[in-house]
């Protein structure tokens, strides 16, 4: 009988006297490659990190790993990329990255990657993840896409024995995700193991086995045929009195035209993000933005939520007024909700998920001021709305990503803003949340006449109100009605 590659035994995870992961009991064998599934919140990641290392826990993980000549044998490549620039710190804000003087303040890809490379000399990986392009780009200005695959990057040339990845196709884009699957499949065929966190209709070919939790328990593990996991789910249902509720919650707003872009370019040195873009948004509009990760979609939003110096080079209109005739960069502000894959990055890790949804009342990164009662009532119905009555007062940064996906979507509509700005919302999210904030979303437009910019890679996250269409690539915009 062959020693199995790694034994979990009765592995269980506490955190604020809260049972994550309860008892979880687990046999990996040599040459098998696992994927973890469940719903969120059923506490996949916790396990990844119990499993590499990286969380205390109850019961036990014994690996029996081949003879490997690196120390860090078991990686994990988690959800989010952190790291400090050429002043030594890592304490950023939101609208750094699109700031030159800032971006000269990081280090690049290729100075990141350098030390590995000395250490490991194959360079194979950088054209296989196809990172040639970027090797001189700020760590800072990568796309979501170019960081996930940096992160496979560096933990290749560490020549794992055992490669944990927590969701490493969010944020991709169809390409991005196809070329992934075949990078792992790869990085199976050549001798690594491979443990996938992700939703289980994104699994490569070269998954064999699959757990699945559930409130943090294993309820199935076995080869993948056997261990499926249910993806139907009924129907969802809005509370009508809630949304009755926050109908007078909304201010008063006269604009005609949203956002109004002409012949607008942006460039940083010699390379163009935006080119001579001109589109018009009307009020009460809904709009999908796609194109390939690095096609300039973060840019163009950081436009509109005026988070780019930039936009004052440009002839750019916000809600009938054009930027630099005298308006304040809060007085956009409190009128849009925005939420984006990296925002919750900008929150002290303390911060409980009902201050980080009453911030987004005064559109601030952390609550600074007393709220009124009025205010908290609001907060509540959201709260309420969304279904995060359970983890209200918990840090955010305790959540799954789903969850705290959906605390940051409750940031964004809490003030009910004429318009909203999502981008990639669903990231996390399983197919029970999705379709419960697509409806959310419909219900909103519908009854506010919010205008609404759409970010998704991924046409089956998109609500059924969106009626416009724009597609970036290189820089370039092309529009369609839908």
């Amino acid at each position: 009988m062959s020693i199995a590659l790694a034994q979990l035994t009765d592995v269980s995870v506490t955190l604020n006297n809260i049972d994550i992961i309860k008892n979880i009991n687990l046999t990996i064998q040599p040459g098998e490659q696992w994927a973890i599934v469940g719903k969120s919140g059923s506490g996949k990641t916790t396990l990844a990190q119990a499993i590499s290392g990286r969380l205390f826990h109850g019961g036990s993980v014994t690996w029996h790993l081949p003879q490997h000549s690196h120390a860090n044998r078991i990686l994990l490549i988690e959800q989010q990329h952190h790291f400090k620039n050429r002043s030594n710190t890592s304490d950023f804000y939101y609208q750094q990255r699109y700031n030159s003087s800032d971006s000269e303040d990081t280090i690049t890809v290729q100075e990141e990657l350098q030390p590995l490379i000395d250490a490991a000399p194959n360079t194979n990986w950088i054209e296989q993840l196809h990172l040639t392009h970027v090797l001189q780009e700020p760590l800072i200005q990568l796309s979501n896409g170019e960081n996930k695959r940096l992160q496979l990057a560096k933990a290749l040339f560490l020549d794992p024995a055992v490669l944990i990845m927590d969701n490493p196709f969010v944020g991709l884009d169809v390409e991005g995700r196809q070329t992934l699957h075949r990078i792992i499949d790869s990085i199976a065929a050549s001798g690594i193991t491979i443990i996938l966190i992700t939703p289980p209709l994104d699994l490569p070919e070269c998954i064999t086995h699959v757990a699945v939790l559930e409130n943090g328990k294993l309820m199935k593990a076995g080869e993948r045929q056997d261990a499926a996991i249910a993806t139907t789910s009924t129907a969802p249902t809005l509370p009508a009195e809630i949304i009755n509720k926050l109908r007078s919650s909304g201010d008063s707003n006269h604009f005609d035209t949203a956002v109004k872009m002409v012949n607008v370019t942006i460039q940083y040195g010699e390379k163009v993000i935006l080119n001579k873009i001109n589109w018009e948004v009307k009020k009460g509009e809904c709009w999908s933005i796609s194109g390939p990760n690095g096609a300039g979609k973060s840019t163009l939003l950081s436009l509109v939520t005026a988070d780019n110096p930039q936009a004052y080079a440009n002839e750019l209109y916000l809600f009938d007024k054009r930027r630099g005739s005298g308006e304040s960069i809060w007085d956009i502000k409190r009128r849009i909700g925005f939420v984006s894959p990296e925002l919750h990055l900008y929150f002290d890790r303390g911060t409980s998920c009902f201050d980080v949804i009453a911030s987004g009342l005064f559109d601030t990164i952390g609550l600074f001021k007393i709220m009124t009662t009025q205010q908290k009532e609001q907060v509540q119905s959201w709260i309420a709305l969304l279904q995060l009555q359970a983890v209200q007062h918990r840090p955010l940064f305790q959540l799954s990503l789903g969850q705290q996906r959906m605390v940051l979507l409750a940031r964004a509509l809490v003030k009910n803003p004429p318009l909203l700005i999502l981008d990639e919302p669903c990231q996390g999210l399983d197919e029970e949340q999705i379709s419960y904030f697509k409806l959310l979303i419909d219900q909103l437009c519908k009854t506010f006449n919010t205008t609404l910019l759409y970010v998704s890679h991924y046409s089956k996250d998109l609500p059924s109100c969106i009626n416009n269409a724009v597609v970036l690539n290189n820089g370039n915009m092309e529009v369609r009605k839908i």
